[in-house]
């Protein structure tokens, strides 16, 4: 494929190995940084939320790979973000919003039928049980690309980082594809150009450009996603609940007002008190900080991207660690 015939290239990027790994490939391909642009779904909300299942140092994570690499970030979010979606009763689903490049933020939608939701989303493959997925990422970047003039006309690359490794679902992603967008006004295909790469090679093009990678990594979880992601093992649940135990027994209360839990075999409760917190994490619990963790597990990153001269990569903890995820 002519990376050169596209206008505009947009990275899904969720700050964690895969996407960054794709956004360092787009480089070594050659492509003009000009052309790209990162997209990261706000989880939990419009920018500055409250944190609910997402980390809440990601979004500031994310400026700052931006900053460093002189690159535009775009945030896009459902209104009130999984919270919201969760709890509506008799609601429609909240508007989906988008920052443009002008600094404005644009919005759709919201004025759909109203129904009840009151439940989690569930373990499964099943994107209509698992509703996270569908409606706070995949939906979102839809409704950002098909309500921008920018994009009519013009011929736009989605890239993005499922590896065929992570599952055998995901071993039958096509590389290549038209993107769900793709209509007569506008051209726009899919790419996932890491889908065939294996984890070590991942963490190699990490390694070739120093990036200093997203806290989860050096506090032991090997996959980034929200930080109480629905699949999350044992482990990361305890891990979790040892950082932010408010936000956890949030997540637990709203299993009990439910009368219906994350897992259909137990309670986040019982996760939490199944799992052994990760060494890592335990470390940083005892000593406040951490050369690589530093004062960033709350909300603010100010670690730069890139690592200094005088100290050397290190591959952190939790790389070929507890993948969880929809696998």
């Amino acid at each position: 494929m002519n990376l050169d015939e596209y206008d505009t290239i947009i990275v899904a990027f969720s700050g964690g190995k895969d996407s960054t790994a794709c956004f360092l490939h787009l480089l070594e391909c050659g492509v003009d940084p000009e052309k790209i642009e990162l997209w990261h779904h706000l989880i939990d909300g419009a920018p500055g939320s409250e944190p609910f299942m997402d980390w809440p140092v990601t979004e500031n994570y994310c400026e700052n790979f931006a900053e460093a690499y002189k690159v535009p970030l775009y945030f896009s979010w459902r209104e009130g973000g999984f919270k919201r979606e969760m709890l509506r009763d008799e609601q429609p689903t909240g508007a989906v919003f988008w920052q443009n490049p002008n600094g404005t933020v644009s919005s759709s939608g919201g004025k759909g039928p109203k129904n009840t939701r009151k439940k989690f989303p569930q373990v499964s493959a099943d994107l209509r049980v698992r509703w996270c997925s569908a409606y706070l990422k995949i939906d979102v970047m839809s409704a950002a690309i098909n309500n921008q003039e920018r994009f009519k006309g013009q011929k736009t690359l989605v890239v993005t980082g499922e590896r065929a490794e992570e599952s055998k679902s995901r071993s039958f992603y096509n590389t290549f594809e038209d993107h769900r967008c793709n209509n007569a006004k506008r051209t726009v295909h899919h790419w996932r150009p890491i889908h065939g790469w294996d984890e070590k090679q991942v963490w190699e093009i990490i390694e070739r450009h120093n990036i200093w990678v997203h806290p989860a990594y050096w506090m032991g979880w090997g996959r980034l996603s929200c930080m109480t992601c629905i699949f999350g093992s044992e482990n990361q649940w305890a891990s979790a609940s040892a950082l932010f135990p408010e936000m956890v027994e949030r997540i637990a209360e709203y299993e009990d007002e439910f009368g219906l839990t994350i897992r259909r075999d137990r309670s986040v409760r019982e996760m939490v008190e199944a799992g052994e917190v990760f060494e890592p994490t335990q470390e940083y619990l005892k000593h406040g900080t951490g050369e690589h963790i530093g004062t960033h597990m709350e909300t603010s990153f100010r670690a730069h991207m890139l690592w200094k001269d005088a100290l050397r990569w290190e591959l952190p903890p939790g790389a070929y660690g507890e993948n969880t995820g929809p696998n």
